[in-house]
């Protein structure tokens, strides 16, 4: 029986040798650009990983308390036969201790209200409407089976006229600039996820969910659906390019209207005038 013992504290050591390496080499378990280990690539995507942490950290510390009690239980109080090949020890059997389950239910209950009380401002910033950028939005993002369609103002910068710029599972934005969208949904349940920088929301059929976030490093990150949605879920992976600056955006964004036809559309009514009566 000792014996298993062993094995239980192998398992145990294995899990404390993954905790202690998971801080030190975050792209190991959170997606990060490769020549930048441990580190999100957006202002809330830092204050996630360090909650995340604080997690890991409070867990870390139980599964080690805990697996050491197994161990030492399992050493101590293994089979011992006498000469008679009788148990040495006959077990004693008790019933239950309530001093013992109000601690264990009091402790688990103290450490789940401080995370939820020390994550709220975090969320509060990511998720609350009234912490919504006043800005206009970057685009309108509608998930459907199986593709993110991206629709972009046009040179009226507004959404949902005729000169709107479209893409499939291409998403573009400025480092270092809030991005804001609307996220629709057109058919079933999708999850609109830019794991590098730590967002992901779901979108509903019939609501327009507004989702910001920012990006402090140019580059291509991933777009995917984190919502199984039907057979083609897979296809639902795109790109999010973040251009260095607002010229190299608007650059592309001409470009591409170019390519569409759209910018031989010209805007009607009093955006024709500039807005004058």
């Amino acid at each position: 029986m000792r014996y298993w013992s062993l094995i239980f504290a192998l398992a145990a050591l294995f899990g404390v040798g993954a905790f202690a390496y998971a801080p030190f080499s975050a792209d190991w378990w959170l997606p990060n650009p490769a020549d930048s280990p441990g580190r999100a690539v957006s202002t809330s995507g830092r204050e996630i990983d360090a909650l995340f942490l604080i997690i890991l950290w409070l867990t870390s510390a139980v599964f080690v308390g805990t697996q050491a009690a197994l161990v030492w239980a399992q050493y101590r109080y293994a089979d011992r036969l006498d000469a008679e090949g009788k148990p040495a020890r006959p077990a004693r059997y008790f019933h239950g201790s309530q001093r013992l389950e109000v601690v264990w239910t009091i402790i688990p209950a103290a450490i789940l209200v401080f995370l939820a009380l020390y994550q709220m401002e975090t969320w509060a910033n990511i998720k609350f409407r009234s912490a919504a950028p006043k800005t206009p939005p970057l685009a309108e993002v509608t998930g459907r089976q199986f593709q993110w369609v991206i629709k972009y103002p046009g040179p009226d910068g507004k959404l949902n006229t005729p000169d709107d710029l479209f893409t499939v599972n291409d998403l573009h934005l400025v480092k270092d600039k809030t991005a804001l969208i609307h996220l629709k949904a057109a058919d079933v349940i999708h999850s609109f996820f830019l794991p590098q920088m730590r967002i992901k929301q779901d979108a509903v059929p019939g609501m327009t969910i507004p989702v910001w976030f920012d990006c402090d490093r140019a580059g291509r990150y991933e777009l995917a659906c984190a919502e199984l949605c039907g057979w083609g879920h897979y296809k639902m992976r795109g790109d999010v390019v973040v251009h260095e600056t607002e010229a190299e955006f608007q650059a592309w964004q001409t470009a591409k209207l170019t390519e569409q036809g759209r910018s031989r559309l010209e805007p009607k009514g009093d955006d024709a005038e500039g807005g004058k009566p």
